[in-house]
């Protein structure tokens, strides 16, 4: 499937690795070109504009970003770059973002010489890299980025083989696997750890400074983490459960306990959602959409562990 939600820039130049790696939330100095990495780019209070998927390839680091947020976020990134050998460009003109799921390892070793074989694991190409992403449900997923034209000569051949479906499919498998994504509706509305971050591996509490990282970790040290992201069904409509939508406790209707970070339509009906909520929150009574009356969240197990806070 086609990932039109994405873009893509390129960091280049002698300093790229050290000029990201003051920047973002996780290791790109010692980012290797076998291995990708999500990372957060953060506010000087911690909260995050953007989130990424990042990786080597040739002489560049690559950065995936939703794309409502890529011209903000590359705005302000290349204000920091000042003296530092580092250019930063948006290259989602020259090239294609794929997700494929499930049973896609035959078609793919059609285009690929070797396949990644565990998760963010990534190989290069002729057609590009291949990165394998969590999976989902119990499906295999993979991410392809590689030069337009390159991608577009093997789709046929794919299509042949594989069912296309709308990139909302691939919304919905990201949810389903519990990594949040940052859009333009949730900007600057949660610090690294309400959304998972430091479990899903995207920050790195033993790297130097980036902006915002006091905040991060006083969070992490201090055990103040009292948010986090949970997986949960709604009723209803996309149209209606989107991002930044606040949540409501039924023994709380006065003030929002939540947040919705990302939402998809689940195949067996209602919206998908990963909500930012109070802990609490999730102890007794009832959360529920855009006020203590609306429609009351299911939620479901996520597919990994939370700490346990203090």
């Amino acid at each position: 499937m086609p990932l039109t939600q994405f873009g893509v820039i390129d960091a280049t130049g002698d300093d790229a690795a050290s000029f990201l790696h003051g920047q973002l939330t996780n290791d790109t100095q010692h980012l290797d070109a076998a291995n990708a990495r999500l990372a957060g780019y953060c506010s000087a209070k911690g909260r995050l504009l953007a989130s990424f998927l990042t990786w080597r390839t040739g002489d560049r680091i690559r950065l995936l970003v939703s794309k409502d947020v890529q011209a903000a976020v590359q705005k302000r990134l290349s204000m920091f770059v000042l003296r530092a050998k580092a250019r930063l460009v948006d290259a989602s003109g020259d090239l294609a973002v794929v997700g494929l799921a499930g049973d896609v390892r035959k078609a793919l070793s059609g285009v690929f010489d070797a396949l990644p074989d565990g998760v963010h694991v990534q190989v290069d190409g002729t057609a590009g890299s291949l990165i394998r992403v969590p999976d989902a449900l119990g499906r295999l997923r993979y991410l392809w980025v590689g030069p337009k034209a390159a991608v577009e000569a093997h789709l046929p051949l794919l299509d042949e083989k594989l069912k296309r479906v709308s990139p909302a499919v691939w919304d919905w498998l990201d949810i389903r696997a519990g990594e949040p994504r940052i859009t333009q509706p949730v900007v600057e509305q949660f610090v690294p750890q309400m959304v998972n971050f430091d479990v899903l591996g995207a920050v790195n509490f033993r790297k130097g400074c980036y902006p915002g990282q006091e905040v991060v970790a006083r969070s992490q040290y201090r055990g103040t983490i009292k948010r986090r992201t949970s997986l949960a069904n709604v009723a209803g409509e996309l149209a209606t459960v989107k991002a930044g939508a606040e949540l409501f406790h039924s023994d709380d209707p006065g003030q929002p306990c939540g947040m919705v970070v990302n939402a998809a339509s689940a195949p067996e009906g209602g919206v998908d959602v990963l909500v930012e909520v109070k802990l609490a929150a999730l102890e007794g009574g009832s959360v529920h959409l855009g006020a203590a009356e609306g429609p009351a969240l299911t939620f479901l197990a996520l597919p990994y562990g939370l700490p346990a806070e203090v």
